[in-house]
């Protein structure tokens, strides 16, 4: 039977940890953008004429934002399993 390691022990256990982290880390980013941390603003791409129409674009671009920290959590925690 063909062994589907592709790497050894040591760099699958590293890896292991690094994508444990990447996903406790992008589950907080999410979640911290999805309540509309100001801290976060950097990362909502917005312009000027965004806030003639109230914060409603803003948050709307918060919660896209934060759908795209999620779906980041789940490629970190696909490639985390890949190296069990």
């Amino acid at each position: 039977m063909a062994s589907l390691l592709c790497c050894g022990p040591k760099r699958a256990a590293c890896s292991l940890v690094l994508s444990t982290w990447g996903v406790v880390m992008l589950v907080l980013l999410g979640i911290f953008s999805n309540v509309h941390s100001a801290i976060l603003i950097r990362d909502v791409p917005f312009t000027k004429n965004n806030f003639k129409d109230g914060l409603d674009w803003i948050y709307r671009l918060y919660e896209q934002v934060s759908y795209n920290w999620f779906i980041t959590t789940r490629v970190y925690a696909l490639l985390g399993g890949f190296s069990l």
